[in-house]
């Protein structure tokens, strides 16, 4: 039984910047990447500002040492795909953790009845090893990665995908994220959204999207869920 909500059934979260600051393996497997491809590694400060759209996009990003890439040819990418996916198939969860009160926020909205679930464009292959290594993957009802559906977010898709193994309307669902590509998919969705302020928003401030509500940590998910019963 759900005790903190009459509106809310289930709470759908991103994972990258949003529970697992996941930053410094990431940054490690790319720069091995490039290092192999006898190119220049890159700051951590600017691959933070790669990470969001999946692991492709990274690759991309990080190839042409901008934001918005042109497309890489087709050969190099292939190559740099693969040992992308080598270093990071060593090094995911090595020096990443969890945001701090994750795991006492999600026992929290757990305990309180609610059904929970991820929703990352995070590779399958790289997202429930993650979720294994940080210790939390017994909280969640349902894990959708970035290949479960043909589209990754910014599309609805794969909130639809969550919400439909849930058994549960978009409406009785709310999203928690850290970057405009949650956002939109969300709102695509017509789910509410809140975000948090210390994840990877390509360098953007999330002051500046238009959300539900910007929320400091896990911790205060339950208390604006519980508000909005008043």
């Amino acid at each position: 039984m759900n005790t903190l909500s009459s509106r809310y059934r289930a709470v759908l979260f991103d994972l990258d910047g949003t529970l697992v600051d996941s930053i410094p393996d990431l940054a490690s497997a790319t720069n091995a990447m490039l290092n192999d491809l006898g190119m220049a590694t890159l700051p951590l400060a600017q691959l933070s500002q790669f990470v969001g759209k999946g692991s492709d996009m990274l690759i991309k990003r990080a190839l042409a040492n901008k934001l918005i890439p042109d497309e890489p040819e087709e050969t190099l990418f292939s190559r740099a795909r693969q040992l992308f996916k080598k270093h990071y198939h060593h090094d995911n969860g090595t020096q990443s953790q969890l945001y701090p009160y994750v795991v006492e926020g999600l026992h929290t909205l757990q305990k309180a009845g609610l059904l929970l679930a991820v929703v990352t464009n995070k590779p399958e292959e790289f997202t429930h090893p993650l979720l294994d290594k940080m210790g939390i993957t017994h909280f969640f009802d349902c894990i959708v990665s970035g290949d479960t559906c043909s589209r990754k977010k910014p599309f609805p898709d794969p909130l639809f995908y969550a919400c439909k193994k849930l058994n549960i309307s978009p409406q009785e669902a709310l999203f928690i994220g850290d970057s405009v590509n949650d956002a939109k998919a969300a709102q695509a969705a017509q789910m509410d959204v809140l975000l948090l302020p210390y994840g990877y928003n390509e360098g953007i401030s999330v002051q500046t999207l238009k959300v539900n509500a910007i929320v400091e940590d896990i911790r205060f998910v339950a208390e604006w869920i519980s508000a909005q019963n008043t």
